[in-house]
């Protein structure tokens, strides 16, 4: 069960790492010549200080800080903020997110394991592995309880046979079923003991709990950290929500339309792009 819980849950890491890029436009310079070449290579190979272009429409490789260009950059996929953010040089940006308008440079800060992504999907496995207080104490009292429950199992299943065998409880007695085969009653009383009694559903439940959960917050964009976390978020009272596109759609739609003097000029404002289709409509 708990391998099979594993293997669901990784389907949220698979879509964080998914969205990592596979290739980049490196952009080299001659020391000598003074020229400079572009080249497309695998992200992988990326390092440190090495300079990307990252065009319109295409993800930033990984974290680094804009040189040259201006823009704006989708980062709802890491931070949840709906509206891109603008860019200009000094700016940093993170890997995986969506370059938008114009053309920029980027020498890179933070690639493979340092970049923000690698982090994220390490902290969803770490998060996955913690036990939570209730599962640490199951696994506590299990080298105590697991005897004890076996023992009164054992203990009950022996006193209905002896009960049985020295007439203190009658053949009559037992229910109609069991009469034929009396003594199959004080063996199916002492296997119900030890069902009931075993602390199974602590030890099978709590683990499950904690990588579904953690499996099926990261699908929804919540990132929980750890077992402990999960367990007393039934506490929360209130919950604050600081961005526009947590709850809601995240996108401007038009409600009013009004005579635009520049419609072009408008195109490079994030909002403005959301009344195009009506404008051009009317």
């Amino acid at each position: 069960l708990e391998c099979r819980a594993k293997g669901s849950t990784g389907d949220a890491i698979a879509a964080l790492m998914a969205l990592q890029v596979r290739s980049a436009v490196l952009r080299e310079e001659n020391e000598e010549t003074g020229v400079i070449t572009e080249r497309e290579v695998d992200t992988n190979l990326l390092c440190e200080g090495d300079i990307v272009k990252v065009l319109p429409g295409a993800k930033v490789p990984a974290d680094g800080v804009v040189i040259h260009g201006r823009s704006a950059v989708d980062e709802s996929a890491l931070t949840g903020e709906s509206v891109p953010v603008a860019k200009c040089p000094g700016d940093g940006v993170i890997g995986a997110t969506v370059n938008h308008e114009g053309t920029i440079l980027v020498e890179l800060c933070g690639v493979g394991e340092s970049s923000a992504l690698a982090q994220i999907v390490h902290l969803v496995e770490e998060a996955q592995s913690q036990k939570a207080p209730v599962q640490e104490f199951a696994d506590r009292i299990s080298a105590h309880f697991v005897p004890t429950v076996i023992t009164a199992s054992v203990v009950t299943m022996l006193g209905w046979t002896c009960a049985l065998w020295f007439g203190l409880v009658l053949t009559e007695d037992l229910p109609l079923e069991d009469q034929k085969q009396p003594y199959i009653f004080p063996l199916m009383l002492g296997i119900s003991v030890m069902v009931v009694a075993c602390p199974c559903a602590l030890g099978l439940a709590a683990p499950t709990a904690v990588m579904v959960g953690t499996g099926v917050g990261a699908q929804q964009g919540i990132l929980i950290k750890g077992g402990e976390a999960l367990e007393m978020a039934h506490l929360i009272k209130t919950v604050v929500l600081d961005k526009t596109g947590t709850i809601t759609l995240g996108k401007p739609e038009v409600t009013e339309l009004e005579v635009l003097l520049d419609v072009e000029g408008a195109k490079a404002h994030t909002v403005a792009e959301a009344a195009l289709p009506d404008v051009w409509r009317e």
